[in-house]
Parts: structure tokens; C-alpha cells; sequence
């Protein structure tokens, strides 16, 4: 039974790092009514606030939806996605990369208008609040606090000095350039306290009265009348409620949900509908296909001697020792991003531009055990992790129910392409150089993970697949483009639909180099450029 009708002049359909980001912009003015539905909570839990508290919460239904994916034929995985105000930023590892020149103008390129870096770049500064000051490439004094993962274990030292010896430059802000590089990795995290898309731009907003927050409110369709989206059909508490949009309905609900909703209002491909039990509004084939996505590919090693923080993190009694640390100081490994080091890397010396990225840690993990968060080993250990960062082979991602509460099928479709193949077993294949490189060659005893027996292509795709991680970087389900065959246009509205938009990272029919929490935000301050503009 519908409850009530309720009228703004934009509807936000989701809380996370692009939410937050329109829901700030969009309300600046008092005499634009603005509402942000999300189907998740507030974002209250102590353990958003702890930085390597993030496990707990990545494994916790209640602060993440958990998604059933196939990583390759016959191989299932979980993808999970924020289930809370901020979204996957209150979530996530919080590691900070912007992606760099060749990406934002690859997007151009392609025929978006308006993204190249020219006018990513000065968004990106505006952003930012970075600790060691503005610069041509950062900024200072801006919402998104953050920091360097720097004074952590010995370690890192010893790794950041290996890379300088392959010839990589060591570096204080791996975003301030695009040539081979390793340092410490920038993180949104500030006094020891995760700094998430909520705390950076909603909730110093909260109070403004034109300005409403609507959680534990799932979205279940989009209601277009005579070609234009008016509202959002709703569902709260077991009632039902429609939310009225005179100027624009924008949809934020990320990669997975985005695409999905849209599905389930009857917009996409009709034969995927019609086997779902939806009625074909509009026919939009591309909507769920193009999904591109991450595969971060671990080596871990065994330390000789002690070091690292399996010996703190591995026991009750040393997490509680480092709980009590962080309680009194806000310091210590509670207080770090998932991994310490970053670097960006050329696969091969023929490669002219880096074209995948390592992210390592003092820290090795146990195998994982179903419902329970990320356990370290009890010997000392430490870790990398290898991603292709422009993979090529493509996903989808379709509904099979008209019930917006059945997970898609998603098809992650990892490393089917050659180059996709290529590029992770020479980047692997450097990466593992790199921890047989002194200093750091020094304090390893053995590779334990993926093994020395695995050296061969085919066994080290293979590894990929039964031994790595999604990347929690879906984009391309909604993919922006200048033909009628792409679902946004280049100012992000949707085709044939007037008076709906898609923000997030969906729209990005490409991956960039790195990782999507800062380009996500960056994109939703442009996109609320546009949409003030229209």
C-alpha cells in the first residue's frame, strides 16, 4: 500500500562517495529541495572511524551488501559494496589515487567532452586537503582530509628500497606524477580516524533545512511518465512511499546498483527484462554490459625472524594491546590504510607509460574462513598485491528477477583478453623481483603464496583467478559515450529518459590507474557543475 507522496527538486538515490558529493552541492542554494535516499544506515559504528577496522565492516551484512559474482566459469566470489551513509567510503581500504592524465584525457578521447585532465585535475585540488601543502598537482585546505602512511614497520623502508634499486623513484605523493614510482601511499584518513565521503561532505551540511536524509529506504523503482523520470518509488519499515522530482531524478547507487535499478524500471536490454518479468519501458542494450573491473593478484612471503604485524594482529592479546594503543594516541597499525606502500610500474621496459600497480603490507593473511573478516597468519609474514590497472576484457551484469532485492547476475569475466593476460604475468613477474631485490631480499624466507612452483603464464592466470580479490572498482554498467548505443551522454543523462542522470562510477566506460574513491567524488563535483548548469 502507498503511504504518501513526498516532492523535492532532486532525488539522490544513494548515500555513497557520489551522494555525499551531490547532496552537498546540489544543496548550497535554500530554495532548491533536495533529498539523499539511502537503503542502508547511518554510518554510526566506532568501527567506521578505525582504519583497519575496515575488515569487520566489509564482512558485516548490516555495513555491506554482499554481491554472488563469478570471477571465471564455475568460480564464485562476493563483491561487496557499503551498506551505510558514505557508502563504499566508509568501508573501503582508503587507499587515495586519482588516476592521472592519460586516463581522464583517454576519456575524453573517446568522446566525452569535458573530462580530460585540464578540468579533472583543478576539481581534484579543490577536493583536497593534502599534508604536504598545495602544490601545481594537490591541493590544501579543502573537505577531503588526508594523509601519508608513513612511520609504520622497518619493512616498508626495506621495500621502498628495493623498488629504488629496479630504478623505480621513491616518492612522497604517488599521485603527483606518471612515471615508475613507490612510497608510501596516500590515504583518506586524518588524526588516525577515517575521513569517508560522509564526513567530508554530507554531514557539515546536515543541518541545512532544505537538506533531507531518508536511510533504511530502499529504492525499488524509477517512475517516468510521458518520457521524463519524476520520482522514485521507495520502500521504508515495511511502508511505501513515492518521492516526487521536479527538476531531476540522479542516480548514485554505484556500479552494481545503479544498472540494476534501471533494469528493474523497464530500461535496458528487453530480453533481459523480459525473461526477469519486466515490462520494456525502453530498450537499452548496453545497460549492464561493459562492466570492467580490477583482479588484485597476492604474493605473500615468510619473514625471517620477527617483523611486521602478524605478531601484534594476529593475537587477541596483541589486538588488544594495538586497541589500546590507538584508544590513547590514534596511532599504530589501527591507524593505517589496508597496505603501506604503493607503487606504479611498467610491466615490461617496452611500455611506455606504468601500467599496473603494486600495493604491499607488513602483514601476511591467513586462508580465509566463510563469515569471518580478514584473519592475519600467527608467523611473521608480508604481502603485495598486483593489479592491472587498464584492463580491457569486459563484464556484465543483468537482473533475473523484477524484485530489486534479488542480487544481478554478475560476470566479472577476468583476464580475457591477451593484453589483459600479458600485462598481470609480467607485472607479477616484477613484483616478485622486487621482494628478491636486497634490502628487502634479506628478511624473506620463502614465498608461501601463490609458491615457487607456480612460474608458468598459464599458472600464474590461474593463480589470478583461484587466489585473488575483486578490486571493488566496478565502472562501465551505465558507460558514458557519444553514440545512441551508450546509456549517459557526456553530461551524464541518461538517453532517451529526460530528467534522469547517472553519477557514479557506472558512467566511466574505462578503469583508471588506480583506485575509484577519489575519481568517484571528483566526478560527482563535476556532474553537479552540470546539472546546476542545465
Amino acid at each position: 500500500m502507498r503511504d504518501r507522496v513526498e516532492e523535492f527538486d532532486y532525488v539522490v538515490v544513494g548515500a555513497g562517495a557520489a551522494g555525499c558529493v551531490l547532496a552537498h552541492r546540489l544543496s548550497a542554494d535554500p530554495a532548491t529541495r533536495v533529498l539523499l535516499v539511502e537503503a542502508g544506515g547511518w554510518d554510526r559504528s566506532p568501527f567506521v572511524r578505525i582504519p583497519k577496522a575496515f575488515s569487520r565492516l566489509m564482512d558485516d551484512r548490516r555495513t555491506a551488501w554482499h554481491y554472488p559474482a563469478e570471477a571465471a566459469p564455475g568460480r564464485r566470489e562476493v563483491w561487496q559494496r557499503g551498506r551505510l551513509v558514505g557508502g563504499s567510503s566508509s568501508v573501503n581500504g582508503m587507499v587515495y589515487g586519482r588516476g592521472d592524465r592519460l586516463d581522464w584525457d583517454g576519456l575524453e578521447r573517446l568522446g566525452n567532452p569535458g573530462w580530460g585532465w585540464d578540468t579533472m585535475l583543478p576539481i581534484f585540488r579543490r577536493l583536497e586537503d593534502h599534508p604536504l601543502g598545495a602544490s601545481p598537482t594537490r591541493g590544501a585546505g579543502g573537505p577531503l582530509r588526508l594523509s601519508s602512511a608513513t612511520g609504520t614497520d622497518a619493512l616498508c623502508e626495506d621495500v621502498i628500497a628495493a623498488g629504488q634499486a629496479l630504478g623505480w623513484r621513491r616518492s612522497d605523493d604517488l599521485n603527483a606524477t606518471e612515471d615508475e614510482r613507490i612510497g608510501y601511499v596516500t590515504a583518506t584518513i586524518r588524526d588516525g580516524r577515517r575521513v569517508s565521503a560522509a564526513d567530508a561532505f554530507l554531514h557539515p551540511v546536515r543541518d541545512r533545512p532544505n537538506l533531507t536524509v531518508a536511510v533504511g529506504t530502499a529504492v525499488r523503482r524509477i517512475l517516468v511518465r510521458g518520457g521524463r523520470a519524476v520520482g522514485v518509488r521507495a520502500g521504508s519499515g515495511g511502508r511505501t512511499v513515492d518521492y516526487a522530482a521536479s527538476a531531476e531524478v540522479v542516480l548514485a547507487a554505484g556500479a552494481i546498483a545503479s544498472p540494476q535499478l534501471l533494469q528493474v524500471s523497464g530500461i535496458g536490454p528487453a530480453d533481459t527484462l523480459r525473461r526477469a518479468g519486466v515490462d520494456v519501458l525502453l530498450d537499452r542494450p548496453r545497460v549492464g554490459l561493459g562492466l570492467r573491473e580490477h583482479r588484485s593478484v597476492p604474493a605473500q612471503f615468510r619473514l625471517i625472524g620477527d617483523g611486521g604485524y602478524n605478531h601484534m594482529l594476529g593475537s587477541l592479546l596483541g589486538q588488544g594491546l594495538a586497541t589500546l594503543r590507538y584508544a590513547l594516541t590514534r596511532r599504530g597499525p589501527l591507524s593505517l590504510p589496508v597496505h603501506d606502500v604503493g607503487a606504479h610500474i611498467r610491466s615490461t621496459p617496452q611500455v611506455d607509460h606504468p601500467d599496473a600497480q603494486l600495493l604491499i603490507a607488513p602483514f601476511s593473511a591467513a586462508p580465509p574462513r566463510p563469515g569471518r573478516a580478514l584473519e592475519l597468519e600467527t608467523e611473521a609474514g608480508m604481502m603485495g598485491l598486483c593489479t592491472v590497472t587498464r584492463p580491457d576484457s569486459e563484464g556484465s551484469l543483468a537482473i533475473s528477477s523484477a524484485d530489486p532485492g534479488t542480487p544481478p547476475r554478475i560476470v566479472a569475466n577476468y583476464f580475457a583478453t591477451e593484453h589483459d593476460r600479458r600485462v598481470l604475468v609480467d607485472a607479477f613477474r616484477r613484483m616478485r623481483e622486487l621482494f628478491a631485490t636486497a634490502p628487502i631480499a634479506g628478511r624473506i624466507a620463502a614465498e608461501t603464496v601463490p609458491g615457487p612452483a607456480v612460474r608458468g603464464d598459464r599458472e600464474i592466470v590461474e593463480a589470478a583467478l583461484a587466489l585473488g580479490y575483486c578490486g571493488y572498482h566496478a565502472v562501465g554498467t551505465c558507460g558514458m559515450g557519444p553514440s545512441d548505443e551508450h546509456v549517459v551522454d557526456a553530461r551524464l543523462r541518461v538517453r532517451g529518459v529526460d530528467a534522469l542522470r547517472v553519477v557514479d562510477a557506472s558512467v566511466l566506460p574505462v578503469l583508471v590507474s588506480g583506485y575509484l574513491n577519489a575519481p568517484v567524488m571528483a566526478l560527482a563535483w563535476r556532474a553537479a557543475d552540470l546539472i546546476l548548469a542545465d
